[in-house]
């Protein structure tokens, strides 16, 4: 436990001069926030840092290495002196102090969960990590593909990148750094939601110029850390009636009630609608998969709080639309759909601020702010260039829901599938469980603070918006938006029966964050209102409201509880030590693989299936082999074919005796080691060792464990 402290110290200090070093480029940025938007400067430090590492190592001018990074850093630095009048100007701000203690805590807190299960093993941590590891050994970008030697990577990578960047200039090994980047992500996640909610409300505040206590912005600052950080759905109701089976769900209302806490199942939240997936932020840090759409959390926090000083700004700054083109671009590079889930959250915020300022609406809103979202796409893929010029999309078009005979017909017009049978919807009271909680929040706060009344001719009525309402009522409506998307579209993959099922994930994650912060905002509002409250229905409002809240509130003890033990067996933060009693002699040749083979060398190791212990060579050193997990390069690729083919290629070099044909295939893949192990003796019946014996010599041997170098 000593070293995991001291891992995590070093860890959180790399974190810490970071945040220091931008400190003076985000107190200018977020000059308007109540805490000179603090709990941003560590995401926009690892967004510009991050970003020129990554731009100078694609175009081949600076490597991607210890000293690439410190040298940018200390030029940012230096760029920042002009900004540093605003940190004169400011005094020890007891908000920093707090601020960087929650991250700080929260940060410990979930190294200390990791460390009850640390093991970098099932579901999609083979890839993470792999792909972290692969970047760890690269010089320039894109990085190798570890599962398909030559090719570089066809994956959305920017946020694994990050994680690498990170663990470089930590000096701490990727078996430690993948929970402690878990554990970055929980807290910065914590901090920036914190941030945005606390400082909607103190912008109410400020508009309406009313004396409101610091304790209303802290409750709307505490609730939206928790609601987007630790925050479940109302699909917890099921803890307290008898099971039902989980590919068919049912009303909770047919189910006979009882206290069923042992018999709850946590993922069931995340897998409730019928072929579909719908994931939330606590389910992402609780199985530990580092992808794509948890690497991008601090990053779109980042970009949501750049669209509230952008909607309170009376003259748009162009450095803005820089910045949130940066960050779309980063989006589209970390978890592709987020960039267009953004532009459309974008737009409505655009729009939003362009009707308040006119007082009517017209055309030119429209035009204006369609003007700035061409801006702002086109700067976007002028920022991701160097990623789009090495990348395939693997997307095979945009598929429409419940699609007419006459258009199955054609099946295809440009983008837009047509496919037969593809017409899957959601059930209204499956939608009402999993985001009921969050419109309930809005109708109170409609009908409740805003008073929104219509009349028996349908015309709204005494409906008067403070520019933070307006705000939030935007932010609300954008990710309404985004659960209405999939229930007509998806984007078209390889997955037959869940074709919808990455869609509705990713646009539904999106508009949980979103959700997850107006709530805050909106729950204070009402939590003001107590004292006043007017009408007679408002207080059962309330207490429903409570006992919704806390459904929600009670999904951490379950998802945490169950993945990790109860938290009674404290392990070590090392993801890695779950390999060795599996395979012992495997995980000592993998240590020495990792200790003493520099570069990027091909490995053959044995090819099996996807979510298996298969390809654990490659991705426990970022060496890359012939084929790794071959569904994933399917996904990738958008072929099975090559993956295939390879899978039988490797069959042939580990048991052909033909000594000619093996020297054709491992110089058709430039293979320099070969791994024959657990799983290499446990697949290929008729393995042929002598051969290596002939083309090559040992380099490692630990009982049946060997490591082959070959001429």
């Amino acid at each position: 436990m000593i070293s995991d402290l001291i891992f995590i110290l070093q860890w959180w200090f790399i974190w810490f001069i970071l945040g220091i070093g931008f400190l003076p480029f985000t107190t200018t940025l977020f000059s308007n926030f109540f805490d000179k938007g603090y709990a941003f400067s560590k995401i926009l430090g690892l967004l510009l840092l991050g970003y020129a590492v990554w731009f100078l190592g694609s175009i081949k001018i600076l490597p991607f290495s210890t000293w690439s990074i410190i040298l940018i850093f200390i030029i940012f630095a230096f760029l920042q002196l002009k900004f540093l009048k605003h940190i004169k100007s400011l005094k020890l701000n007891k908000i920093f102090i707090f601020e960087e203690i929650l991250f700080l805590v929260g940060f410990i807190f979930w190294a200390f969960v990791r460390a009850h299960e640390p093991s970098i093993h099932g579901l999609e941590k083979f890839m993470d990590f792999g792909i972290i590891n692969s970047i760890l050994r690269t010089d320039y970008f894109p990085p190798k593909d570890l599962w398909m030697t030559p090719l570089s990577i066809n994956y959305y990578y920017f946020g694994h990148f990050a994680s690498a960047l990170l663990t470089k200039i930590s000096g701490i090994d990727s078996i430690i750094t993948y929970n402690l980047t878990l554990a970055s992500l929980f807290a910065l996640t914590l901090t920036a939601s914190f941030s945005l909610g606390a400082n909607l409300y103190h912008f109410f505040v400020s508009s309406t110029q009313k004396l409101h206590a610091i304790r209303y912005t802290l409750i709307s600052g505490a609730l939206s850390a928790f609601l987007v950080t630790l925050g479940g759905n109302l699909q917890t109701i099921y803890a307290f009636f008898r099971n039902y089976s989980p590919d068919n769900p049912v009303p909770f209302w047919t189910l006979q009630p009882m206290l069923n806490f042992i018999g709850y199942w946590y993922p069931n939240a995340t897998r409730f609608i019928p072929f579909t997936i719908h994931e939330f932020p606590l389910y992402s840090f609780v199985v530990a998969d580092l992808h794509g759409h948890v690497f991008n959390i601090p990053f779109v926090l980042l970009l949501l709080a750049l669209l509230i000083v952008m909607f309170f700004q009376q003259k748009l700054n162009s450095l803005f639309l820089i910045l949130v083109s940066l960050l779309v671009a980063v989006s589209l590079m970390t978890n592709i759909l987020d960039g267009p889930i953004y532009i459309i959250v974008i737009f409505a915020v655009l729009f939003a601020k362009n009707w308040s300022q006119s007082n009517k609406f017209s055309f030119s809103i429209i035009h204006d702010s369609l003007f700035l979202i061409l801006l702002i796409t086109l700067g976007a893929i002028l920022f991701s260039l160097p990623f789009w010029l090495a990348f395939i999309p693997f997307a095979q078009g945009v598929g429409v829901l419940c699609a007419p005979s006459f258009l199955t017909d054609f099946g295809k017009i440009g983008p837009f599938l047509f496919e037969k049978d593809h017409c899957q919807k959601s059930p209204i009271w499956m939608l009402a469980i999993l985001w009921g909680f969050f419109y309930f929040v809005i109708l109170g706060f409609i009908f409740f603070i805003l008073k929104f009344k219509i009349d028996l001719k349908f015309k709204i009525k005494n409906l008067k918006l403070e520019p933070t309402d307006l705000l939030v009522l935007t932010f609300a409506l954008a990710a309404t938006i985004l659960l209405i998307i999939p229930e007509f579209f998806y984007a078209k993959d390889i997955y037959p029966a869940h074709y919808r099922a990455n869609t509705v994930f990713k646009f539904g994650y999106q508009a949980f964050i979103i959700l997850g912060l107006v709530s805050s905002y909106m729950i204070t509002r009402l939590i003001s209102k107590l004292e006043t409250r007017n009408s007679k229905l408002f207080l059962p409002f309330f207490l429903i409201l409570i006992s919704l809240f806390f459904l929600v509130a009670i999904y951490p003890y379950f998802a945490i509880k169950s993945y990790y033990g109860d938290l009674k067996n404290y392990q070590s933060l090392n993801g890695l030590n779950y390999f060795s009693p599996l395979y012992p002699t495997d995980y000592q040749a993998i240590l020495w693989l990792r200790e003493n083979i520099p570069g990027q060398p091909v490995i053959l190791e044995a090819q099996g299936d996807s979510y298996t212990d298969f390809a654990r060579v490659s991705s426990n050193t970022g060496l890359p082999t012939v084929i790794g997990w071959p569904v994933h390069e399917w996904l990738w690729r958008g072929s099975f074919d090559e993956a295939g083919k390879r899978g039988t290629d490797v069959a042939i070099l580990y048991e052909s005796p033909d000594l000619n044909l093996t020297q054709t295939l491992l110089q058709k893949y430039n293979v320099q080691y070969v791994f024959i192990g657990s799983l290499e003796r446990q697949k290929y019946s008729k393995l042929n060792e002598e051969k290596f014996n002939a083309l090559g010599k040992i380099i490692f041997q630990d009982g049946p464990t060997e490591i082959y170098q070959l001429n």
